[in-house]
């Protein structure tokens, strides 16, 4: 059973935020006249709250999105809680992903890890992304995806370093606030190190199979989420998610459940907290706010 298609770009945009690559592309999906107004949620418990915002981790240039609500939210905000934070050298996380993702055991040549007819695909994305095949070749199945998948959002027009954890980073290091991971890299490099070696291939073709409409699917992911619609989102990820349970609770089940019990956690401590994870995390059923809700506490919806 393959583990998603067509939207694997859009869900990787909405739920891993360290690793995606910064290089700025040219293209401007600025709507003219329209301002975002992404969902924001709250969780209070005596003298401490907590924010929740679901973003989007790459974003087109100048795409506007700070309400007045997301305004108030990191402006009263004591820190920052991003998914992880990742060391600005570029280079240190692509030494983790080569520690974590490099082969234990021998593996078949990347080439013949994928079905022939994706194999004209893999030579043309190894040749843009510059890197020697003999060195893919060392790499578990899932690394040299994620290795790929740099190239393959090129034609999205995106960029992390337009994402809004960036730009949340950046005004809360100017705030003098803090700023502060709910995990590691390493611990999530390890969610795709856990997928077995088929469900590892399928991953790789999933990024390999680039369709014409990747950027009509991506616009409506961003539409959906600039208008705070819970629905539209939760409807993109079940359409990749249904496909494959295992990616569904390494990626999400897991990972919301682990949040809850932080955010629980942090609400022991008085003072306010901006939390700000990838949309796709915050809506269906195995939302944070859904496992908050396992927990005892209700996250009120504020915009």
């Amino acid at each position: 059973m393959k583990l998603f298609r067509a939207r694997t770009a859009a869900a990787l945009l909405a739920l891993l935020q360290p690793l995606l690559p910064a290089t700025v592309w040219a293209r401007d999906h600025r709507a003219a006249g329209h301002m975002a107004h992404p969902a924001v949620w709250k969780v209070s418990k005596g003298a401490s709250t907590v924010y929740l915002f679901g973003t989007i981790h790459a974003l087109p240039p100048h795409f506007e999105w700070e309400t007045g609500a997301i305004k108030t939210a990191i402006a009263q905000s004591d820190r920052l809680v991003i998914e992880a934070v990742i060391d600005p050298d570029q280079t240190k996380s692509a030494q983790a992903l080569m520690r974590i993702g490099t082969a234990t055991t021998t593996l078949p040549p990347v080439a013949d890890r994928v079905s022939p007819k994706f194999r004209g695909r893999l030579a043309a994305m190894i040749a843009r992304s510059q890197l020697p095949p003999e060195m893919l070749d060392k790499l578990k199945t899932w690394a040299v995806g994620m290795v790929l998948f740099g190239p393959s959002i090129a034609k999205l027009g995106v960029s992390s370093a337009e994402g809004v954890e960036e730009q949340l980073k950046a005004e809360f290091h100017a705030a003098g606030k803090p700023i502060e991971g709910l995990e590691t890299l390493d611990q999530q490099l390890g969610f795709f190190d856990t997928l077995t070696e088929p469900q590892q291939r399928d991953f790789l073709e999933s990024v390999l199979d680039e369709k014409s409409d990747d950027a009509s699917d991506f616009g409506k992911m961003i539409g959906a989420w600039s208008h705070g619609d819970e629905k539209g989102i939760a409807a993109s990820f079940d359409k990749v998610m249904k496909k494959s349970d295992a990616l569904r609770t390494v990626l999400i089940a897991r990972r919301d459940a682990h949040w809850a019990d932080a955010i629980v956690a942090r609400l022991a401590t008085p003072g306010t907290q901006l939390v700000a994870v990838g949309a796709g995390h915050l809506v269906g059923s195995d939302s944070v706010q859904a496992n908050l809700a396992k927990l005892g506490y209700t996250a009120t919806r504020v915009e």
